[in-house]
């Protein structure tokens, strides 16, 4: 289930330590960088805890990245900070930086905690307590249909069993005591819960990532030094620049994608929970476009193409100073663009540069693989997010998105079941359009959808009428390498076989990937009720065993459309969607 602990010992109270009474900024700033230290020394393991046997578990790194987003934010807060400032940044960051389900309820745990814990310099156990339990309120608000046996099993009763443990002289140490051991407690039980998890063999990957954290967090707190890793650089790694690509007799031509994060200063702005955007909007919308301004809190995240930054960052100082600024050449983008004819690793992934008159309506989709966004492109999406399985893109990484289309309605299509909620996030702290998230748990069904939504229609609810009315034709299977042994709606897998499955359906495990596909295909198109089949192509795909599986469809399915297209994606060899 999770490494050997013995939680007689594991998670005994330190009898040298002196107990802690209250909780305070500085110790909340130290749990945290324990609970991020311990969770990446262990992502491995929650990447594994994966019901499907598949090498596409990314619920650790998810985490991982969340909670390292918002220890890379605790860096810039000034010493002696207060446990609500402390608190607020590190869900401010966690917010930003959510990627994956789990991700995002965790963002969301600490997001009620630290409301929770507003207006405290410091906090006694029962506050803490109070605090944890508002977690444990918004992280299950933040699901549309909350599933028990999962991490909101694992918050919640661990948090109920350290509030009922609690007493006139509990502190803070024997308060985390309790929630780390109940959680553990937890944690084990959740196959109990959930017969898929009982069936694989596993606990739940969310929960597991939460019980890793809050770990740290009671280790850090008892004094233990955790060995911080190396945490990866905040989003992608920077990308080479091609000199020859702007040169000194090159015109600027499509300026520089300028994005900051703003710390409002009391010195500066006489009430900072009030400020009004409209100081710092109509004045950047006079320097570009694309821009997108919001406030959380205290900070103020701007996003703006404009040929004048140094006006965009002269302007909004009057109000605060930066925590992080990014200033990047887009003509640099859109030459690499041109030159190499894929999207550039930032900004361009998107689109060379946003149009300058507002449209009625724009899409957003994400997924990975030249041939799979080239296509979705193809099919009308103005901006592409890199993402899927093992990739999934942060609350952030939509913002950006949106960003760089001009629209009354941004239509998204996440294509993936643990994306839409970061989506649905980033919709919720979007305020330049109003965006519908689209349920496209898969890309099979984003991709019918998007080919037969008509966006020149007036009725916006006609369109995604049209658009729930396409998906619920569709039937997605995948082809995947196993990583592991199990056993699954009766079917034997061993490691190394190649499976096929439907949704949450295993459907064949065979030793011949081909032999897979042809067994998942004789399930999905059994009912003889579907008339067309798109065979994405996945990055390991075999040319001359495609061939093979088109002759075989062609002969035994005459009256089907087939159509295999390059996808190009990762995990997959092959994705099929029928309909």
């Amino acid at each position: 289930m999770l490494r050997n602990i013995d939680e007689t010992t594991a998670f005994a109270m330190p009898t040298e330590k002196k107990e802690d009474q209250y909780l305070d900024g500085e110790l909340l700033s130290r749990m945290a960088r324990g609970g991020a230290a311990e969770l990446r020394t262990n992502a491995e393991e929650v990447n594994h805890l994966n019901v499907f046997p598949v090498p596409d578990g990314d619920t650790g790194d998810n985490m991982c990245m969340t909670i390292e987003s918002g220890v890379a934010a605790l860096d810039k807060l000034e010493e002696n900070a207060s446990l609500q400032e402390t608190a607020a940044v590190l869900s401010r960051g966690m917010l930003l930086g959510a990627r994956g389900n789990s991700g995002v309820i965790l963002s969301q745990f600490i997001a009620g905690m630290a409301k929770g814990l507003s207006n405290c310099e410091k906090a006694n156990a029962r506050i803490v307590g109070r605090a944890l339990t508002e977690g444990v309120q918004q992280a299950y608000a933040s699901v549309m249909t909350p599933t028990e046996g999962t991490i909101l099993t694992v918050a919640r009763e661990a948090v109920e069993y350290a509030n009922a443990r609690l007493q006139d002289n509990s502190t803070v140490n024997s308060y985390f005591h309790d929630l780390v051991t109940e959680m553990y407690r937890s944690l084990q039980r959740t196959p109990q819960i959930l017969a898929v998890l009982r069936e694989a063999g596993v606990v739940d990957s969310g929960g597991a990532g939460l019980f890793y954290i809050i770990d740290g967090f009671n280790r850090a707190l008892n004094g233990e030094e955790i060995e911080m890793a190396e945490l990866p650089a905040a989003g992608r790694a920077a990308a080479t620049v091609d000199f020859s690509a702007f040169g000194p007799d090159s015109e600027m031509t499509y300026g520089y994608c300028t994005e900051f994060l703003l710390q409002l200063q009391t010195s500066k702005v006489a009430d900072i929970e009030h400020f009004d955007m409209q100081e710092i909007i109509p004045y950047l919308e006079s320097l570009g476009d694309s821009l997108v301004a919001f406030k959380t809190d205290s900070i103020v995240k701007v996003h703006v193409h404009t040929k004048t930054p140094e006006k965009v960052l002269e302007h909004c100082r009057r109000f605060g100073e930066f925590l992080t600024v990014k200033i990047e050449n887009m003509s640099v983008q859109h030459s690499e663009q041109t030159v190499k004819e894929e999207p550039t690793e930032q900004a361009d992934r998107f689109a060379a540069a946003a149009p300058v008159v507002q449209k009625k309506c724009a899409v957003v989709a994400v997924c990975n693989g030249e041939g799979m966004e080239n296509l979705f492109r193809e099919f009308g999406a103005d901006a592409i997010v890199n993402g899927g399985q093992t990739q999934n893109p942060s609350t952030n990484d939509f913002l950006d998105a949106f960003a760089t289309v001009s629209a009354e309605h941004i239509f998204v299509f996440p294509n993936n079941s643990n994306i839409l909620m970061a989506a649905r996030q980033a919709a919720e702290l979007y305020d330049k359009a109003t965006v519908h998230v689209v349920e496209s748990r898969d890309v099979g069904a984003g991709y019918v959808a998007l080919s037969a939504a008509d966006f020149t229609v007036e009725d916006v609810n006609e369109i995604l009428d049209c658009i729930a009315s396409a998906m619920a034709g569709v039937t997605t299977g995948f082809v995947s390498p196993s990583i592991r042994d199990a056993e699954l709606n009766g079917v034997t897998i061993h490691t190394g076989d190649y499976i096929g499955f439907v949704g949450k359906e295993m459907i064949a495990s065979c030793p011949e990937r081909a032999d897979t596909a042809r067994k998942l295909l004789d399930h999905m198109l059994a009912s003889g009720e579907k008339y067309m089949l798109t065979v994405f192509c996945g990055k390991d795909a075999d040319s001359a065993e495609a061939e093979l599986l088109q002759g075989t469809l062609e002969k035994q399915y005459p009256n089907l459309e087939v159509y295999f297209v390059d996808g190009g994606q990762e995990i997959y060899p092959y994705i099929f969607a029928a309909e």
